[in-house]
Order: structure tokens, then C-alpha cells, then sequence
């Protein structure tokens, strides 16, 4: 008794392309997983603005985590030191030590760059 199995590369592949064969599955559970680590590394209210889906990609599929916090960008690639100077107003309000202060501008001294969506993609592997 003899038998005979013929592979076909193609079947295989296109089957493990499907949207919920166990690639898609796998894929979709590192991705959320990923996203949650994101949430919890980034700074404030930052983490609320997070989220993910599985698409498809030139190669084939891929997850995807987004971020759409206005600040996004200056928090990934931080600040240079600047001025900061009232925009409607005629002086700047500040709280210091319980009192009122007015300023015409202020010096702020930038920030360093928190790169929480490599981090939260290294530790999501």
C-alpha cells in the first residue's frame, strides 16, 4: 500500500492569509497585547488615545497600534528649549506657590523624547 501526498505551497499560504485563520489570530492577540503595553507606558491622558487593528499590508497581514494624541509627535520626538508667548491674551497665567502671576512670556525648558510606543512594541514581542 503506497501513498501519496502532494504539497501545494500556494493552498497553504492563501489558508494562512485568511482573515481569522490562525496567523490573523495570533497576530491579533501580540497586537492588542502590544497596544495595552502601549496605554500603560504612555505619559497622562496619553494612553486613552491608543488604538489597534489587524490590516492588510504589502506583504500580507499586519497589526497596526495608532495614536492620535495632538501631542503625540512632541512626546516621541521631545522638545527644544522655547519660549512660550499668550496667543489671544495680553500675559500668560501661572499659580506659583498659591499666587496669581501674569507674564508677558515664559521660557520653557523642553522636554526629552519618550519613545513609549518602541518601548511598548520591544516588550510586546
Amino acid at each position: 500500500m503506497s501513498v501519496e501526498v502532494t504539497v501545494d505551497p500556494g493552498k497553504i499560504a492563501r489558508t494562512l492569509r485568511l482573515r481569522n485563520g490562525i496567523v490573523a489570530r495570533r497576530l491579533s492577540e501580540r497586537t492588542a497585547r502590544t497596544a495595552r503595553i502601549a496605554e500603560r507606558e504612555a505619559p497622562g491622558s496619553m494612553g486613552r488615545y491608543i488604538s489597534w487593528k489587524v490590516q492588510d499590508g504589502p506583504r500580507g497581514l499586519q497589526g497596526v497600534i495608532v495614536c492620535d494624541h495632538p501631542a503625540v509627535r512632541y512626546v516621541l520626538d521631545g522638545t527644544r528649549p522655547h519660549i512660550i508667548r499668550p496667543r489671544r491674551a495680553k500675559a500668560l497665567r501661572f499659580e506659583v506657590g498659591g499666587r496669581v502671576v501674569f507674564a508677558a512670556y515664559a521660557r520653557h525648558p523642553g522636554t526629552r523624547p519618550n519613545n513609549f510606543l518602541l518601548r511598548a512594541l520591544i516588550e510586546g514581542r
